[in-house]
């Protein structure tokens, strides 16, 4: 039977502010993890298992109801039409005859979309790896490098963050806050300085000093303003001079709550200076966590992490099956 069980609140993780100095660097664990996506499970998954307690069979009626559910959960319509596709040749074939075997290949039929977004971050590739992180106003940005520079830093890496955004009013002392926190350097100038610079110094720095890694920061954009979209392509040609293939990663950060308007603004970014990857934010406070179906179907890039609630250590690397295995347990 369907595991659409209503779990018990638990406390919810403390937010950056109530963050003690130290903090265990264990990732949340799957039981988290279904926690974190409640709002996205009970969009999908609510009643599913009631409505399934009087079927004598599977049917078409339970299919547009598993339909409506994955609309709702911002699966998108190519990702629904696939699953759904999928799940009524099983039926016919007599494969799915029961909710059991039903419970079995939708898990399975999710996983395949997702799966091909499962790319981890490889940081070991250059030293410095330098990571230059964009994304629109709003969507977690500064906050996620900080929770990166933790990730790292906890596996083992030395970091050094760069802050970009010399264009928001307190993005520089912010993103210092987190620098003293996970107790890395940040190199910084002042508001409505050269960004390229900023991050060019950054990046000499850690060459210099053997370090790790480099996460920079940049300003929160749209991909209409062409001043800042000029930006990071000045940004790309600067870094170029310390190594040809720096930036080596691109990666953006999503709000998952922004739904498919957020995945037509990806989109955008990538037409215009190539990203390698990206960052989902914010699933836990959305119904519409599916929305990682839309991004592996339509964008064709990594998920390299997402992000399932306030505290330092909600940034976890993205694994389809326990993705999945949250949604539908």
């Amino acid at each position: 039977m369907f595991g659409f069980i209503k779990r018990k609140q638990k406390k919810a993780s403390p937010a950056i502010n109530a963050l003690p100095e130290t903090q265990s660097s264990a990732e949340v664990s799957a039981s988290d993890l279904s926690l974190s996506l409640e709002k996205t499970r009970r969009t999908f998954a609510d009643g599913m298992a009631d409505f399934l307690l009087g079927k004598k069979s599977i049917d078409n009626e339970l299919l547009d109801e598993l339909e409506t559910r994955l609309l709702k959960a911002d699966v998108g319509v190519d990702a629904t039409t696939t699953i759904i596709d999928e799940l009524q040749s099983n039926i016919s074939r007599k494969v799915i005859n029961d909710a059991e075997s039903l419970h079995i290949k939708l898990a399975e039929v999710m996983k395949s979309i997702l799966q091909p977004c499962e790319q981890p971050l490889n940081t070991d590739t250059a030293k410095p790896f330098v990571i230059l992180v964009v994304g629109i106003n709003g969507a977690g940005k500064t906050t996620s490098i900080g929770k990166l520079a933790h990730h790292f830093v906890t596996h083992g890496k030395s970091v050094v963050l760069a802050a970009g955004d010399t264009f928001r009013a307190a993005a520089v002392e912010q993103l210092q806050e987190w620098g003293r926190r996970n107790n890395v350097p940040v190199i910084a100038q002042g508001t409505g300085a050269d960004a390229a610079s900023v991050i060019f110094d950054a990046v000499a720095s850690a060459s210099s000093k053997n370090i790790d890694i480099v996460i920079a920061d940049t300003a929160g954009r749209l991909h209409t303003q062409d001043n800042l979209m000029d930006e990071l392509a000045k940004i790309k040609r600067v870094l170029a001079k310390l190594d040809v293939n720096a930036p080596h990663e691109t990666l953006i950060v999503m709000d998952a709550g922004f739904g498919q308007n957020a995945l037509n603004q990806v989109q955008q970014f990538h037409n215009s200076i190539g990203l390698t990857g990206m960052a989902v934010t914010k699933l836990d406070g959305t119904a519409k966590g599916g929305i990682l179906f839309s991004i592996a179907k339509k964008l064709n890039l990594p998920v390299r992490f997402i992000g399932v609630g306030e505290g330092i250590n909600d940034l976890r690397t993205f694994n389809a099956g326990e993705f999945v295995d949250a949604l539908l347990d």
